[in-house]
């Protein structure tokens, strides 16, 4: 798996990569810069972006927007941001297309190798990392008024937002203490309130996360 990588930070990058390989990715490029990573990216054409949104020059919002700036040019390009601040406009920014391989994780909150490495595969497969602050923010000043968002219960919303960060049923059933049998009927309810056709359930899954995260950001304007 080839993964174009933009850090400015020598020793983090440095870091990065090591990990990176040593898990059987290939790094087909490493660059500190905007315009390096916009450059790397529509050349590259890599099966994921791990990309910081502060980069040089402007060191403000550099590294997401050449991200944004390729993604648009290649359609459903997995993109990782890692950043130190929960930064509502850009998470907005990456959900906006509607389409999966998505993640934000904030680099203080990643606490292993194996959560990180974890977040890289699913992201490139087409599904979503999120931390659970990055939604927490997202749901900032959401009224959640209109909408298939409000047929969800009070529950099926808490399983989403675990979907969201990647939970599979087993682990949802873990963090809330029920049965893998009750996951999947929750999960069932909420394709059907947020109107999801029947297809492929991993599909379905990052459907209802994005319509669910797509929702709460568009409201959070």
């Amino acid at each position: 798996m080839r993964v174009v990588l933009a850090e400015d930070l020598y020793l983090l990058r440095e870091g990065l990569i090591r990990l990176l390989e040593a898990h059987g990715f290939t790094i087909a490029a490493a660059v500190e810069t905007g315009p390096e990573l916009l450059d790397a990216l529509l050349t590259h054409r890599p099966d994921v972006a791990v990309v910081d949104v502060r980069l040089p020059p402007t060191l403000t919002d550099e590294g997401l927007q050449a991200a944004l700036k390729a993604r648009r040019e290649i359609p459903g390009l997995p993109v990782l941001v890692l950043s130190q601040h929960v930064q509502q406009l850009y998470a907005r920014e990456l959900l906006a297309d509607g389409t999966g391989g998505v993640g934000y994780l904030l680099k203080d909150r990643v606490f292993n190798a194996e959560q990180f490495i974890d977040a890289v595969r699913r992201v490139a497969a087409g599904g979503t990392a999120m931390d659970p602050d990055v939604i927490a923010k997202l749901m900032q000043s959401t009224s959640r008024r209109s909408g298939p968002l409000q047929r969800l219960s009070p529950r099926e919303r808490e399983v989403l937002e675990l979907m969201a960060e990647g939970c599979s049923n087993s682990a949802i059933a873990a963090r809330l203490v029920v049965s893998d049998g009750a996951v999947a009927k929750h999960i069932a309810n909420i394709f059907t309130k947020l109107e999801l056709a029947p297809a492929d359930d991993a599909n379905r899954r990052v459907l209802a996360v994005l319509t669910y995260l797509n929702g709460t950001a568009e409201r959070a304007r």
